[in-house]
């Protein structure tokens, strides 16, 4: 990236911002308070490599936002992290929080390397170092700012977070809940791995109950015989094609960077990616057809496009070609803003992704809250749940003198464990989030699209603490 590349993603964000602040009531001077970054940490630190040479690492922690505490959003490691995005990366995670009622301000952190590039133990020193450095600028904390995993960084990583912030914080009760996305073992949630996917298909699966949009778009309500074309087979992919496809949804193609597969009866995500898994691609998979480019699936008839990889994959240059009905956002920012033009003129429904790829922060927030109460989801009700489901069932087998199915017993008498109310917490967010951003665009018809409308609900929201906070007198 050059550095006009670098500065246009936090000035894009900030288009964006403008372009749907002039929808709302807000003074000039909150409005640029909310854009704002609060705080930028800019940090240097050596390390030893294993070859015994010392390098100086470059990173960052912005807390873009205090209009809630903590701060939130995640660690990257990537050679291509700088200030300007990680200040975009913040950005949007106020407002994407803000859009799903989740309470956190919005923060980022970057590391400057590529991990490829590092050895197990010199990720963990470095991974370290980081978090001591947070710790002395009061940078991190359960009621400060909260990390989570981005590009690069994983449970490992967060695992060696927490282990360092609980050493430099002795009898600290809450230490847990410094960073989410950890592993289960050591206060992770259950149901982490396959939220950002699960949260897509709940917002999509919303929008296509909404009988006034599929009008206009010429499909039929629900999910049942959709067909979807999945690009990226990653995490966010593989999660969102099995829900849709378990929901009735066909999905029509899978695309990876080695290029596409369609079949128009549909495929398995599952047997897809055990077939990439022993041939190192997912081409030629049986019977589906190879397409030439992996960008060829972006291009083809469908109803629903779920970009799930790259930014900047729709663009001016393809954004024309594009046939599907809705565009789900899946990526951050698989589409360009003369994307979101071209969409408009020809009536496709983008669905942004500051809001439906936020299964990640919603379930972070429900494992910080774990964190917190220091209990598993579920351990207070589950037994009972089940007890009472139970008796309940045996009354009217009683009373009816039938015996119920086997399959629908075990259903019936199923307590909810912690993944259970993960998802189903998941699914009100996603649900409550589509339509008050339906509301807002549909109360208004002057704002052109769904992302605006987004922006809207966001402003709206972190306004309003704002003002409520007295700040603004």
């Amino acid at each position: 990236m050059n550095a006009n590349q670098e500065y246009s993603f936090f000035q894009s964000v900030e288009r964006s911002f403008d372009k749907a602040a002039k929808f709302t009531k807000w003074d000039k001077g909150i409005l640029e308070q909310i854009k704002a970054c609060n705080s930028v940490y800019r940090m240097r630190f050596p390390i030893k490599r294993d070859n015994g040479t010392i390098e100086v690492i470059e990173a960052y922690r912005i807390q873009h936002s205090q209009h809630k505490s903590p701060c939130k959003g995640g660690i990257r490691f990537s050679d291509e992290v700088n200030q300007d995005e990680v200040m975009a990366l913040a950005a949007l995670m106020t407002y994407k929080c803000a859009i799903v009622n989740v309470p956190f301000g919005g923060g980022k952190g970057g590391i400057k390397i590529n991990p490829k590039n590092y050895s197990t133990y010199e990720l963990e020193k470095i991974t370290r170092r980081y978090t001591a450095e947070l710790v002395k600028k009061n940078f991190i904390g359960p009621g400060i700012d909260v990390p989570a995993p981005d590009y690069g960084t994983g449970e490992k990583e967060m695992a060696w977070i927490v282990d360092t912030y609980a050493s430099l914080k002795p009898g600290e009760i809450d230490a847990a809940g410094c960073v989410t996305g950890k592993p289960v073992t050591q206060g992770g949630v259950r149901g982490r791995k396959e939220a950002t996917g699960l949260g897509v298909f709940f917002g999509i699966r919303e929008v296509c109950n909404m009988p006034a949009v599929m009008e206009k778009l010429g499909l039929t309500v629900g999910m049942t015989g959709k067909r979807v074309v999945v690009q990226g087979l990653g995490n966010v992919g593989y999660h969102s094609a099995k829900f849709f496809r378990e929901s009735g949804a066909i999905i029509i193609a899978l695309a990876e960077y080695e290029g596409a597969i369609f079949n128009p009866a549909g495929l398995n995500e599952e047997e897809v990616f055990q077939h990439r898994k022993k041939t190192g691609s997912i081409l030629n998979f049986p019977g589906a057809t190879n397409l030439a480019k992996t960008g060829d699936a972006l291009e083809l008839d469908c109803d629903i496009l779920i970009p799930a990889a790259l930014e900047n994959v729709i663009n001016s240059d393809n954004a024309n070609q594009v046939k599907a009905k809705i565009v789900a956002e899946a990526a951050n920012g698989p589409c360009t803003p003369d994307a979101d033009d071209i969409f408009l003129q020809k009536g496709i429904l983008c669905v942004p992704d500051m809001y439906l790829n936020a299964g990640g922060v919603t379930v972070s927030y429900f494992e910080w809250l774990k964190n917190l109460s220091h209990v598993r989801y579920g351990r207070m009700e589950k037994r009972f749940t089940e007890n009472m489901n139970t008796k309940i069932l045996h009354q009217i087998e009683t009373l009816t003198g039938k015996e119920v199915e086997a399959g629908e017993r075990r259903f019936i008498m199923h307590g909810a464990d912690e993944q259970d109310l993960v998802h189903s917490g998941l699914e009100e967010t996603m649900i409550s989030a589509t339509q008050e951003i339906m509301t807002v665009w549909l109360s208004n018809p002057e704002i052109p699209d769904m992302r605006t409308a987004a922006y809207v609900s966001a402003i709206n929201k972190v306004a309003t603490s704002y003002a409520e906070l007295g700040i603004f007198p």
